[in-house]
């Protein structure tokens, strides 16, 4: 896919503006909430990233299904990191607003996420983020929203 100012096109380049190596990813991850739920990157296309999230006790809420805010962890740190690879080194991106409906209960297992483009803009960002159990059934759907803006003078 192709992004074109506004909009995503049919057929085209991939939209990273950085390296999308996994290790990287992984490494980046490390000694944050991120590792703490037992998050991974695990395969990144033209204009999705997807990662893995353990469905154990460390995402479990108390009747020991996965915690609603768990899949939205899961949901933010996918779209937050793919919308930090779309744009210049001189940018980064926050997030402005995040939802989730939890359509299906999961007990144990691994749920899957995909972050996909919806809307890369100058000033804002759209990911759309499917969650989904091991049976490929969805578990929960996300939108995030951030703002792109100049990345903070060290």
């Amino acid at each position: 896919m192709k992004v074109d100012a506004n909009r995503i096109v049919e057929g085209a380049m991939s939209i990273w503006k950085k390296s999308t190596e996994i290790s990287r990813l992984n490494t980046i991850s490390e000694n944050t909430i991120i590792e703490l739920l037992g998050i991974e990157y695990t395969k990144v296309g033209d204009n999705f990233i997807q990662g893995t999230m353990p469905v154990d006790n460390r995402t479990h809420q108390p009747h020991g299904l996965l915690h609603g805010g768990a899949s939205v962890v899961l949901a933010e740190t996918l779209g937050s990191v793919a919308a930090n690879l779309a744009v210049a080194d001189d940018k980064v991106c926050v997030g402005l607003e995040v939802n989730a409906n939890h359509i299906r209960s999961i007990k144990k297992g691994i749920v899957t996420g995909t972050a996909t483009a919806v809307h890369i803009g100058y000033s804002t960002q759209i990911w759309q983020i499917e969650i989904c159990n091991e049976r490929q059934q969805l578990v929960c759907t996300s939108r995030l929203t951030v703002a792109v803006i100049d990345k903070p003078k060290q």
